[in-house]
């Protein structure tokens, strides 16, 4: 027997959870759908941002035992450190926190629940198909029948959502791999790590050792690999030598061992993902709504899921358009700048070498951090008048000359989207 809801949620990370804690507020019969019992882990930096930090507020949800971090510490390929600040901007804090996903995660979750979604444990398995050809829910492998108005699809970077409704081209998509481990040290500022695995040739990712809660650290490693997701398999390879670079830079101590390694998919830049079409829309890492540049991805996934929500709030019959209109006003123009970049450099690791030796260079890295924090870490809307928001949009427009010709650009109109959705057809 098929159960009908307002709208389904596929997937309660951080993406589906708001989605469904916002739709359900708002008064709407919500289902959330996951495959995992919680809390359960998830491979991630642990890190949530500062617009990440104004929408929980925003939610009125908070995180236990969440550590409070600022300034961020990067280490070039040569050794040399530069400090990037935190700043307050006009529309977000000026820190982050950390927290554990099997922590963070539960806590948005339950938040959903206590608003009035309603919580299934199965992974979606057979589409339900509404008479028009359009998707119309999930029978789980449970054996429940969900069904739906709107279907939003919030279950990470290889999305069932995605593939059934035929949202997503994964020969244009930019992959990535991440993975991390837990250490125990006291870490007080997140390291971002700039690597050359041999002198000149720089890794085509970066890594990290990020303050955990409790005493415990963050390390973990991450890869672009474009659409080749045959080499995501670096990270892991290679997570060895990179714990062996930390202990020589001195941030890591030698008697130190990571705990078991834990990886997942990166999808960025939404390049090759259509964001939503007809009853369908895709949150957070199903949109491929992750910063090209560093990874970040729960402060989009917030983001995102909220906009979806409310999209579909205004109105199911035009949630589809209007959260394409959202989406490319919040992440189009840096991610239109960022995505290009990312895939010209992934394949150049002589360049990707000369970058980090020079944004790092005594003198040049701390005359250009302030912009550098705003820009990369995607600060720029928002960020308060000054010396580092001149610099970063200033990085912006540049970006932007570099890239216009760039069949990766997108996002102008919407989404990146084929023509049919371009004109208007769903």
């Amino acid at each position: 027997m098929e159960r009908r809801f307002d709208a389904l949620v596929v997937g309660s990370g951080p993406a589906g959870s708001v989605a469904a804690l916002v739709l359900a507020r708002g008064g709407a019969r919500v289902a959330l759908v996951d495959k995992a019992r919680f809390p359960r882990d998830k491979a991630c930096g642990d890190l949530i941002g500062p617009r990440a930090v104004r929408i929980l507020d925003d939610l009125g949800v908070e995180v236990p035992g969440a550590e409070r971090v600022g300034d961020m510490i990067v280490l070039g390929p040569s050794g040399r450190r530069v400090r990037l600040p935190c700043r307050p901007g006009l529309t977000y804090p000026g820190y982050g926190f950390a927290a554990p996903r099997t922590v963070f995660d539960e806590a948005l979750r339950a938040a959903a629940v206590e608003a009035g979604a309603e919580f299934f444990v199965g992974r979606a398995g057979e589409p339900l198909v509404a008479p028009d050809g359009s998707l119309d829910g999930f029978v789980l492998s449970g054996g429940s029948r969900l069904g739906a108005d709107v279907v939003i699809g919030a279950d990470g970077a290889a999305s069932r959502v995605g593939e059934v409704a035929g949202l997503v081209d994964p020969s244009r998509v930019l992959w990535g791999f991440a993975v991390r481990a837990y250490v125990d040290d006291p870490v007080r500022m997140p390291h971002i790590v700039l690597w050359e695995p041999s002198a000149w040739r720089g890794f085509p990712g970066y890594g990290w050792l990020f303050p955990g809660v409790g005493g415990r650290a963050n390390i973990g490693l991450g890869v672009g690999v474009l659409s080749d997701r045959s080499a995501g398999a670096a990270a892991t390879r290679r997570f060895d030598d990179f714990v062996e670079h930390l202990r020589r830079m001195g941030v890591l101590e030698a008697a130190l061992v990571p705990s078991r390694q834990l990886g997942g998919w990166l999808k960025m830049g939404m390049l090759g993902t259509t964001p939503a079409r007809g009853r369908v829309l895709l949150a957070g890492d199903a949109a491929g709504l992750v910063n090209p540049l560093q990874g970040e991805g729960i402060s989009q996934a917030l983001g995102s899921g909220r906009a979806a929500a409310e999209a579909v709030l205004a109105g199911p019959a035009e949630a589809a358009r209007r959260y394409r209109r959202i989406l490319a006003a919040t992440y189009g123009p840096y991610q239109s700048i960022t995505a290009p970049v990312h895939g010209a450099l992934l394949t150049r690791p002589r360049a990707v070498a000369a970058i980090g030796r020079l944004v790092t260079a005594p003198g040049l890295g701390r005359a250009v951090a302030g912009g550098w924090s705003i820009f990369w870490n995607d600060l720029l809307e928002g960020a308060a008048p000054g010396p580092p928001r001149v610099v970063a949009s200033a990085a912006a427009g540049v970006g932007r000359l570099l890239t216009a010709r760039s069949p990766a650009r997108f996002l102008r109109d919407g989404g990146d989207l084929p023509a049919a959705a371009r004109a208007g057809v769903h």
